[in-house]
């Protein structure tokens, strides 16, 4: 092989290995950019059954989608050095739904069940906050709603609301809850009876707007945990309440036959507390039967700034600053409410001893 022959071989096998070396780098893998750290933590990440969800809150901001969804200063997340917790924050007075005249921050279920059918949910909390006004003649003062079951049909009435309540210069207060007729006939005639869990029922008021009654033993704290659980199967409502330090309470009620279908057949609690604003219906015998129905979770205000000569059940006469929300939160007129766990399903019958 002459010198021109060689020269000409060495420059072909140069031109295919520096190929064969493009090729070997295009062809290989790229190492993944790093992602960026999640710097949020969202409700959806505490308590993951978010996207069964709606919300509304005490802004009148609704959202329909709640995974890695916040909404500063109403719905978001918090650490107590311990855990984390979803947050719901509402104020006295703010823009609430077509049926209430109080505010919420609070998760609306999405799909709806039978009481027949059943569904089940849970949640484990603690109140931070109850308005600092109202009137205490007023039921509803200084209260908030933690868990119901609402009806989707008929008078859109509810078979449970879950309460917390307490009176200002106390360090306890109290857990009840209410069913609530499903009223036969005219709406307006309806009420609400409530049983005590721990501390009193909702009928416990005060004899003047600043006199209050003397505090439950019995009683939650602020910042106190307790749980609920609320178990729908074949049309009976079983409930059961816990926290530590204090006794398991546990309840059930009939959803599908109503106790209340004759006039003698109202408690004394309700003739009592509703006779100055004359409410004294009666229910349907088959109380909710065959009414969609559907759960809620979160912060229902129950203090608003409604003049209690109109109702002295639920119109606190609370201070709202003509709705002024960043007025209201730092004078200490708002609820707030902390979840850091929570299940949502299927009615099951409750197991017992």
């Amino acid at each position: 092989m002459n010198n021109k022959t060689l020269k000409l071989v060495s420059q072909s096998l140069l031109i295919i290995g520096m190929a064969l070396i493009l090729n070997s780098c295009v062809d290989a893998p790229k190492k993944s950019e790093p992602k960026a750290d999640k710097t949020t933590v969202y409700p959806s990440d505490v308590i993951p059954f978010m996207d069964q969800w709606r919300i509304l809150c005490g802004d009148g901001t609704s959202l329909k989608n709640l995974v890695d969804t916040e909404h500063k200063d109403f719905f978001y997340t918090s650490n107590d050095g311990k855990t984390d917790w979803v947050v719901y924050k509402t104020p006295n007075s703010g823009i609430t739904s077509r049926t209430s005249n109080n505010t919420r921050t609070e998760l609306g279920q999405i799909e709806q069940w039978m009481p027949e059918t059943g569904g089940r949910l849970t949640g484990a909390l603690k109140v931070m906050q109850v308005s600092a006004s109202g009137d205490a003649r007023v039921a509803a003062s200084y209260s908030v709603v933690i868990g119901q079951i609402h009806s989707m049909e008929g008078h859109e009435n509810e078979p449970l609301k879950i309460f917390y309540k307490k009176f200002p210069g106390h360090t306890k207060g109290s857990v009840f809850w209410n069913y609530e007729i499903n009223t036969e006939g005219d709406n307006s005639k309806r009420w609400d009876y409530s049983t005590a869990v721990w501390g009193y029922d909702m009928s416990v008021v005060g004899t003047s707007p600043t006199s209050y009654p003397e505090e439950p033993k019995d009683g939650i704290a602020l910042g106190e945990e307790f749980t609920y659980d609320i178990n729908v199967h074949d049309g009976i409502m079983y409930l059961t309440f816990t926290s530590e330090g204090h006794d398991t309470k546990t309840f059930s009620k009939n959803l599908l036959k109503s106790e209340y279908v004759k006039h003698s057949d109202i408690p004394q609690q309700i003739l009592t507390l509703y006779a100055a604003i004359g409410r004294d219906g009666t229910e349907r015998e088959s109380a909710y039967a065959g009414e969609a129905q559907i759960f809620k979770q979160g912060a229902y205000n129950q203090t608003n700034g409604k003049d209690p000569n109109e109702n002295i059940v639920w119109s606190t006469g609370a201070e709202t600053y003509n709705g002024d929300i960043k007025k209201q939160y730092a004078n200490g007129d708002y609820t707030e409410v902390w979840f850091k766990e929570a299940t949502l399903g299927a009615g099951t019958l409750p197991v017992t001893d």
